[in-house]
Order: C-alpha cells, then sequence, then structure tokens
C-alpha cells in the first residue's frame, strides 16, 4: 500500500477494524456454540426445564432435535467455509 493510498484510506481504518472486531467474536461465538460440552450442558437444562414444567413437550423435542443435531454435525476447521474444486480456484 502506497502512501497516498494509506491516507486516503485512514478515514476507513475505524470501520475496517470494528469489522475485524465482530468477524472474530462471531467465528468464537459459533465455535463455542458447536461445543460438545456445552451442548450437552444446554440439553441437561432443556431436560430440567421440561421436568420443572417450564416449557412443553412441542418445545423440548424442537430444541432438542436442533441441540442433537449440532453434536452430531462435525465442526468444520476454523477459517474454512467452503470447498473449491481447481477450476473456481483459478478465478480467484
Amino acid at each position: 500500500m502506497g502512501i497516498v493510498s494509506g491516507l486516503l484510506l485512514l478515514p476507513l481504518a475505524p470501520v475496517r477494524g470494528t469489522a475485524w472486531i465482530a468477524d472474530h467474536l462471531l467465528q468464537e461465538a459459533r465455535r463455542q456454540a458447536r461445543d460438545p460440552r456445552a451442548v450437552q450442558a444446554r440439553l441437561a437444562a432443556l431436560n430440567r426445564a421440561l421436568d420443572e414444567g417450564a416449557i412443553d413437550e412441542a418445545a423440548f423435542e424442537r430444541e432438542e432435535e436442533r441441540l442433537l443435531t449440532l453434536l452430531e454435525r462435525p465442526s468444520r476447521p476454523p477459517g474454512r467455509t467452503t470447498t473449491m474444486d481447481p477450476a473456481q480456484r483459478r478465478h480467484v
């Protein structure tokens, strides 16, 4: 980056920094949401809520299905969102 372009883009630095922080916070939140220990703790809390009558059977089944899907789905390594075939890589 040259001096001129650096000076022209300087007003955007706070926006770029904020976007970078937001992206990292989102990645960490997704990682923690898929942590098997956290999902198992939420399943236990869900069972307690059903036992205490705080939620009905239908709500319990919907949330239980969602949490079990999180446990069964293999997590992707950080930074990898999709895989591209070699033909697509040439155009990136």
